[in-house]
């Protein structure tokens, strides 16, 4: 019986070719795995999508680099649904639930956060890219689904080349729900704030910039990161993220930036599977360690103050 299961997928539960990203990605959660080890807990890593594996035989499973779900989204979902009762995901079904559609930001701006000029686009609808231009009058979009990571379908479109997109535009929204989005021009510029939040307090920051002639800021689409110290402006807005989350998350990367107006904005607040840059930070993998710890303690306490 574990307490926790790392969750990964199955190109980096224990890959025998292996790169400089893999490489990294191996290291996070082996830093992870370390210090939950450390603190008395028995855990491992595993494919969530694993067949052989019985998730009857662990506490809980924490969400970490499940980076195939977005394509077997129907899969992961019926996965989800059938393990939730048996185990104690880390975040919650109930996160997962809320921050899998990027909509959250459209629930989030109404309670008061910033967030980029956005208009949200149902599956089906008949809308065409220069109805949108029209209405929004963005002079440069960035068009992506609800449903997405790792900048997968994101289009940066200029209000001159949209026939160019409109096909793309077409297919997508005959599948998808998407948001179409004013674009910062500070991506380009002074690049993304990603703050790492553990038990809803900040422990280390990074910033992402996108290689010359890009806006994705993902060193997978060749950006890069450092490490960055934030303003106190920018801790208290990323705590103000949090707290309007449906239930406090034991771990957050909160991925902020200036919009045109110069302004803190929420570009995405990712509570499923964020990359937490534990390599640049391991002391924050200790103290998630040390969250899961309490976590699993609080539910143990509760559930024998139930049982007496």
């Amino acid at each position: 019986m574990y307490d926790v299961v790392i969750l990964t997928d199955y190109r980096y539960e224990n890959p025998v070719k292996k790169n400089w990203y893999i490489n990294q990605v191996l290291k996070e959660d082996q830093l992870l795995l370390e210090a939950i080890r450390k603190k008395g807990l028995t855990v491992c890593k595993k494919d969530w999508n694993c067949k052989k594996f019985d998730w009857q035989k662990t506490r809980s499973a924490i969400f970490r680099s499940t980076w195939d779900y977005f394509d077997k989204f129907d899969e992961f979902f019926e996965w989800k649904e059938k393990n939730k009762k048996k185990l104690f995901f880390i975040n919650s079904s109930k996160i997962i639930d809320w921050n899998i559609n990027k909509i959250y930001l459209k629930e989030l701006s109404k309670k008061g956060i910033n967030i980029p000029d956005s208009i949200f686009i149902q599956k089906g609808d008949k809308i065409d890219l220069q109805k949108l231009f029209d209405k929004s009058q963005f002079t440069t979009a960035i068009l992506k689904p609800n449903i997405s990571g790792a900048a997968r379908h994101t289009y940066k479109i200029e209000n001159s080349e949209l026939k160019n997109f409109e096909i793309i535009f077409r297919e997508l929204i005959s599948e998808k729900d998407m948001i179409f989005q004013k674009f910062i021009n500070n991506i380009i510029t002074e690049g993304e704030i990603s703050l790492i939040m553990i038990g809803g307090k900040h422990t280390h920051s990074v910033k992402k910039k996108a290689k010359k002639g890009d806006f994705r800021v993902q060193d997978d689409h060749g950006g890069t990161v450092a490490n960055y110290n934030p303003t106190k402006e920018e801790i208290i807005f990323a705590q103000n993220c949090i707290k309007k989350c449906p239930e406090k998350p034991l771990y957050a990367r909160v991925d902020i930036i200036y919009d045109n107006d110069n302004k803190l904005a929420l570009n995405e607040l990712e509570l499923i599977e964020p990359e937490l840059w534990f390599r640049e930070h391991p002391p924050a993998a200790e103290k998630l360690a040390v969250e899961i710890k309490n976590y699993l303690f609080e539910i143990k306490k509760t559930s024998n103050s139930i049982s007496s």
